[in-house]
């Protein structure tokens, strides 16, 4: 007896344990062990393995249930100014990040000295743009689940939010009462959902340990020395980017301490498992605990990881003058000027296509002009450098979300309702003032 209440004692602690402190914990022992072992290390792959296919089992329902729930809770008058609001701060920064990237390489100019590699790289082709709008619509919703097709899900999920909310403003009983008892069900999913990702969470710091290991130990610190100079410019690039956000919120008079206390989690996640959709249901938590609305999370999320790529645009800018210093080139203002203009976009096209980051700088090389042999440099350390853009994408969406939710009447929850609202729902934190700087 004894045995089990001291096992419940430690799985107690554990719990009450900080998660950011667990994840920060699973993070250097995974790389001290990774540094040490080296790649036998990789035997442990599918602990970590096991962590990114839960969190993205998540990610569908996630998108569904939130989506349909904050859609059908808000006039689609409302649904549009959040939209275009998301829209136009995901493009806003996205050239402003892609800018940094380029002015920091070309005062660095990380490529100087490096050979041109012997073997060539064949770049895969981002889809044009009309075909990307064009498949927002699904012809099977049920086909775009299944293929992760995250925008044509949503524009499913939209839809069927929009038509419960017809329904539970219309004038016949009947479907009314239809639309209640639906609402009710999709609520219910949510809670859910959500319950299923506090689970999830408490196993996040075994994974963490298990992806950083399985990275350090196939790499090791020797690779990273020949390209030191443009995995400093790609980092020093997100930390600007990182004050750009700190700005930002000053000028709306957000509360940055409680920002980043709510922000971090988010941030350690998608720089260990590399994937914004895989960090939604972490994002998801933190936007409640900043008090924004599901009604604009649930929108606003989903879609800053599937067009908003900040990170990933400081990597494009700053890997294509890596790029041209190996090649020999300096580039024109012209080119300069291609490069953000297809760097911002591109991330609307090749957001939802794994190795987005390495597609949009195969489709900036090759619209200024440049070889594409240097490229494979520049993917060898792609891991690395995915780490840090992932993190500043997450944090993007967060800083965006934030703000959207404070132009919108009545979408930041008050410290009364904070306080108010139920222990088990993860991400409540009461007794704050959303704007309390």
């Amino acid at each position: 007896m004894s045995t089990q209440t001291s096992s419940r004692s430690l799985w107690r602690r554990y719990l009450d344990f900080p998660l950011i402190w667990k994840l920060a914990i699973g993070l250097v022992a995974g790389a001290a062990a990774g540094l040490a072992i080296g790649e036998p290390i990789t035997v442990i792959a599918p602990l970590g393995d096991l962590f990114l296919r839960l969190l993205k089992m998540l990610v569908m329902p996630l998108i569904i249930v939130t989506l349909i729930a904050g859609v059908s809770s808000v006039t689609p008058a409302a649904l549009g100014r959040i939209g275009f609001k998301a829209f136009l701060f995901y493009l806003v920064t996205s050239a402003f990040a892609i800018t940094i990237g380029l002015a920091l390489a070309l005062a660095v100019a990380p490529g100087t000295g490096l050979t041109m590699p012997d073997e060539t790289m064949e770049g895969s082709d981002p889809p044009p743009v009309s075909e990307t709008l064009l498949n927002i619509v699904p012809e099977n919703p049920f086909k775009a689940l299944v293929d992760g097709n995250v925008l044509a899900v949503m524009f499913a999920a939209v839809v069927a939010g929009l038509a419960l909310t017809y329904m539970r403003g219309s004038d016949d009983d009947r479907v009314r009462e239809l639309g209640d008892f639906l609402r009710r069900g999709v609520d219910g999913a949510v809670e859910l959902v959500f319950l299923v990702i506090k689970g999830v969470l408490q196993y996040a710091p075994i994974g963490v340990f298990a992806l950083i290991a399985v990275v350090m130990g196939e790499t090791g610190v020797e690779s990273i020395v020949p390209l030191a100079k443009l995995t400093g410019v790609v980092y020093g690039g997100i930390a600007l980017q990182i004050a750009v956000y700190t700005g930002i919120m000053l000028l709306f008079r957000v509360g940055i301490r409680r920002f980043f206390a709510a922000a971090k989690d988010p941030m350690l996640t998608g720089f260990v498992t590399r994937s914004s959709s895989g960090t939604l249901p972490v994002s998801s938590r933190a936007a409640e605990k900043l008090g924004v609305q599901e009604s604009v999370y649930s929108f606003t999320l989903p879609l800053g990881a599937t067009v908003n790529m900040d990170g990933t645009a400081i990597y494009v800018g700053a890997a294509t003058v890596f790029v041209a210093n190996i090649s020999g080139v300096d580039l024109t203002v012209s080119q300069l000027l291609t490069v953000v203009l297809v760097g911002v976009l591109a991330s609307i096209g090749t957001a939802g296509v794994p190795g987005a980051g390495l597609i949009m700088l195969t489709m900036t090389v090759s619209q200024t002009g440049l070889s594409m042999a240097p490229v494979a440099l520049v993917a060898g350390i792609d891991a690395i450098l995915d780490m840090a853009r992932t993190s500043c994408n997450v944090t993007g969406d967060l800083v965006g979300t934030r703000i959207i939710a404070q132009t919108e009447r009545g979408m930041l929850r008050s410290p009364a309702a904070d306080a108010t609202a139920s222990p088990d729902r993860p991400g409540t934190d009461a007794g704050t003032d959303p704007t309390d700087t």
